[in-house]
Formats: structure tokens, C-alpha cells, sequence
């Protein structure tokens, strides 16, 4: 690994970190648009969508490097349940509720690409077709090794799992596969589909979203411990290293030893 990965610690989650985290993300989308012209990027469930709308639909400060353009846009889940779109446990339905249906008519819509209802009876058959997906739009398998995400946003929940990647799962040594089912998950739903951690590694940028003092206990694991850099999220830490962004507040990390910066702005 090179440099360490960053931890922004904020006063507020409204007036501190969503601000931040509005310029992580069109930073990330900006070169997104100078690379290949459209901004990728893969999001999670949680409390992630509720803040993801209050940094993005604000309007923009009349810069250019403040406008977000939705039209170029493409959005993917780094994990999903494999439950209908309209279910309770879908993070679609979260992201739509939370983040995507508030966006201002007078805005361009992302494209969005949710899971297939066609076989959620069978988690490696949706595993597969999300693959498809991915292969459909970042290349044909057989000519890029990983598919690059421009920026990947991700929780962390109290266990270090992220994505439905958890501890000590036999999932967290696949390195093939892009798209992995899980039938097994610790959490409710079982049945799950996941970015695998190469995928998630491999991604321009790797952001993570953890707030509240419920946090704090596995974030002092993570960043200061040998058994926490072999939980999930510091085995992302580990494999991205530099390109790795913690966005939390002052609870999540009352404690933490590990240096934090208090601004990108």
C-alpha cells in the first residue's frame, strides 16, 4: 500500500460534512468527465442516500466545478438484496426514496441500473446478470481485468462489514468474479449480491460514510489495530490505500488516534 487513506472528522453533519462531501464527489465526477465523459459510480444503503441528498441537491454556487450534471451520470448498487425493487430491504428503493425522487424536475435523472427481478429466488443468477450488466457498460470481460468505477461510496457498519462484504467470509478471498452472491449474510435479508473487494480496490475513488458514536468502537479497530485491518472496511483501506476517504463526525471518531483533517474546502 502507498500513502495511508484520509479521515475527515466534522462538527456537524449538515453544515460540515455534507458540504465536503458535495466537493469530494463532483471533484470525482469532474475527472470522471475529462477521463471518458460520464461519471460511474457505485453506492450503498444505510443512512448513505439520505446524506448523499443533502450534499448533491443544493443548488450549485454558480461555479463550474460546483454544477452537478446528472445526464452523465450512471449509478450502480455496491450491493443489493435480492428482494423486489418495491421491498422494504431493496437499497434501490432506499436510494429512490431518499435521494434520486428528490431530485428537482428541472434537473437532468441519472441512469440507473438496479438489480433483475427475474431470478431473486436464485442469488447467483442475479449475481450473474448484474455482472452482464457491468460487462455491458465498462467493456467485455475478456478485455479489461476489473470494470473502473470513477468513485465508489460505502457504509460501515458497527461489525466492519461494508457492501455485503463481512468478517471473515469465504466471499472476502474471491479475486475473479466482479459480482459475487451471498446466501448466508449475518444480516437479514440472506440472499445478497456484492461488489467483490478487487472491484472495489480497483475503483479511482473509495469513500466511506460513518457517522454517530455507534461507529466509534469499530473505527478505532480499523485504524488502529492489526485484527481491524483484516475486518472488510480495513482491508479496503489496505487495498486502496491513498484513494481511500472517511467522511465522519466527531462521535464516529471520539477516541480514534489516527490523524483527521477537518475540511476539503
Amino acid at each position: 500500500m502507498g500513502r495511508q487513506p484520509t479521515l475527515y472528522s466534522f462538527a456537524d453533519i449538515h453544515s460540515d460534512l455534507a458540504p465536503n462531501l458535495r466537493k469530494y464527489v463532483l471533484e470525482a465526477q469532474n475527472e470522471a468527465f475529462k477521463r471518458h465523459g460520464v461519471f460511474r459510480f457505485a453506492v450503498s444503503g444505510g443512512s448513505l442516500p439520505k446524506t448523499l441528498a443533502k450534499a448533491l441537491l443544493p443548488p450549485s454556487n454558480g461555479t463550474e466545478e460546483d454544477k452537478v450534471d446528472f445526464s452523465r451520470w450512471e449509478i450502480f448498487y455496491a450491493d443489493e438484496r435480492c428482494v423486489p425493487l418495491d421491498h422494504e430491504d431493496s437499497n434501490h428503493k432506499l436510494v429512490q426514496e431518499e435521494w434520486l425522487n428528490k431530485i428537482p424536475k428541472d434537473m437532468a435523472q441519472p441512469k440507473v441500473y438496479p438489480i433483475s427481478m427475474d431470478n431473486l429466488h436464485d442469488a447467483q443468477e442475479t449475481a450473474d446478470d448484474y455482472e452482464r450488466k457491468l460487462v455491458s457498460v465498462f467493456a467485455a470481460r475478456d478485455s479489461v481485468r476489473v470494470p473502473l468505477f470513477d468513485l465508489i461510496l460505502l457504509g460501515c457498519g458497527p461489525d466492519g462489514h461494508t457492501c455485503s462484504l463481512f468478517p471473515d467470509h469465504a466471499l472476502l478471498r474471491e479475486h475473479d468474479a466482479w459480482i459475487l452472491a451471498i446466501t448466508d449474510s449475518p444480516k437479514s435479508p440472506a440472499k445478497r449480491i456484492t461488489l467483490s473487494l478487487p472491484i472495489v480496490v480497483a475503483a479511482a475513488k473509495i469513500g466511506f460514510v460513518a457517522t454517530g458514536g455507534g461507529k466509534k468502537d469499530v473505527l478505532k479497530m480499523i485504524f488502529e489495530t492489526e485484527d481491524g485491518s483484516k475486518l472488510p472496511c480495513g482491508l479496503v483501506n489496505e487495498g486502496g490505500g491513498e484513494k481511500v476517504s472517511w467522511f465522519c463526525d466527531k462521535e464516529a471518531t471520539d477516541g480514534v488516534s489516527f490523524p483527521r483533517r477537518s475540511s476539503l474546502i
